[in-house]
C-alpha cells in the first residue's frame, strides 16, 4: 500500500526516509501497535499527526465555527473536536478527523492501491491521507462549499493519487460509485454538530428519522463494498437534549450487520483531554456526567475475513 516516493517525516541528507523517534519491533511492522486501545495522547501518535498536518491539511476549512454548540445537543460532551477559542475562552470548536487514525485504518485494513468509499466525507483529511498512501478515494458530502474547500487543498498538496469528492446525498450517489475495497467514514453524531438546514442532512433530522436514513446509507455503502473486504466507522455515543445517551455505537453495529457486514474489530480511541479538564468539575458535580475522552473505532468485514486479511499488507510505513 505504501508509495515509495512518499515519506511522511521527510528524508535525510542521504535520501533515506526519516523514521519516527519512538520505534520498536511492533511499530516498525504496523506504524503503531494494533491494540484495542489506541492512544491519541501518546508522543508517537502526536508526532505523526503533526507531520500529517504539516502537509497543509485544514479539514475544518469549509465549515462554520463552533458547530458543536447546537440547541438540541447541549454542550454535555465534545469528544471529537479540535481545540479552539470561543467568546474569549478556551472551549471546543469544529470537529476534525485525526489523520493518524486515518493512516492506521488505511494501512491495516485496505489493500494496496485499493478504492476507499466515504459516504460522509466532510473535511479533507480522509481523502488527502488516502491519496498520499496511493489509494483511490471517493467521498460524498451535501455541502458544495466543503467540497470546494477540499478540492482547493488537494490542489496544493501533492498526493500520489488525487482524491475525488462529489456533492450530493450519499443515499443517491452511492448507487453509482465504483466497487469499494474499503468503506471508511465518520458519520454525523446526530445533531451534535448541525451542518445545515438541508432536509437531506442527517444532522438536521429528528432522531428517529436520522436513524432510518443512517441505516439506509450504511446499507448502500455495504452494497458497494467488494466481497471479502473491511469497513470502518468511527463513532461515539452522544447525549440527547435531556442528557441521556443515544446508544449510537450499538445502532451502528446493528446497521452494518443488517446490511451483511459482521463486527470484526472494536477499538477505543483515547483522545486528548483538552478543555474537558476545565469542564468536568461543574459537569460532574451538577449532573454526574463523565467527561467523554474517547471514541469507538468499529471494523466490519463483508464475507470471508481470512481472504480480506490476506489482501491487506502488514501496514508497515517502510
Amino acid at each position: 500500500m505504501t508509495n515509495n516516493a512518499f515519506s511522511l517525516l521527510g528524508h535525510d541528507l542521504f535520501g533515506d526516509p526519516v523514521r519516527p523517534s519512538a520505534r520498536g519491533v511492533i511499530s516498525d511492522r504496523f506504524v503503531l501497535p494494533p491494540f484495542t486501545v489506541l492512544d491519541a495522547r501518546s508522543g508517537p501518535w502526536q508526532e505523526r499527526k503533526q507531520a500529517w498536518l504539516g502537509l497543509g491539511i485544514q479539514s475544518e476549512v469549509g465549515r462554520d465555527d463552533d458547530l458543536t454548540y447546537t440547541g438540541a445537543a447541549r454542550p454535555f460532551d465534545f469528544y471529537r473536536v479540535k481545540e479552539g477559542t470561543r467568546k474569549g475562552t478556551e472551549e471546543q470548536g469544529t470537529s476534525i478527523f485525526d489523520p493518524t487514525l486515518c493512516e492506521l485504518m488505511y494501512r491495516w485494513f485496505a489493500p494496496a492501491g485499493g478504492t476507499v468509499v466515504d459516504p460522509f466525507a466532510g473535511g479533507s483529511v480522509r481523502g488527502i491521507v488516502a491519496g498520499s498512501l496511493g489509494l483511490r478515494y471517493w467521498g460524498c458530502d451535501l455541502s458544495a462549499a466543503q467540497i470546494s474547500a477540499n478540492n482547493e487543498q488537494a490542489e496544493r498538496i501533492d498526493t500520489a493519487v488525487r482524491p475525488e469528492w462529489v456533492v450530493g446525498d450519499s443515499i443517491e450517489t452511492l448507487a453509482d460509485v465504483p466497487s469499494a475495497d474499503f468503506v471508511f467514514s465518520c458519520p454525523p453524531y446526530g445533531d451534535l454538530e448541525r451542518y445545515s438546514d438541508d432536509p437531506r442532512d442527517l444532522s438536521s433530522m429528528e432522531w428517529h428519522t436520522f436513524e432510518a436514513a443512517y441505516k439506509r446509507v450504511v446499507l448502500r455503502a455495504v452494497g458497494r463494498l467488494a466481497p471479502d473486504s473491511f469497513a470502518c466507522f468511527v463513532v461515539g455515543d452522544f447525549r440527547d437534549s435531556k442528557g441521556h445517551y443515544r446508544n449510537f455505537v450499538s445502532k451502528t453495529i446493528e446497521a452494518f450487520e443488517m446490511a451483511g457486514a459482521r463486527l470484526y474489530n472494536e477499538a477505543v480511541l483515547i483522545t486528548p483531554v483538552g478543555t474537558a479538564a476545565m469542564r468536568v468539575g461543574a459537569q460532574f458535580e451538577s449532573g454526574r456526567k463523565l467527561a467523554k475522552t474517547h471514541q469507538n473505532v468499529l471494523v466490519f468485514v463483508k464475507g470471508n475475513w481470512k481472504v480480506a486479511a490476506a489482501q491487506c499488507e502488514n501496514g508497515s510505513s517502510k
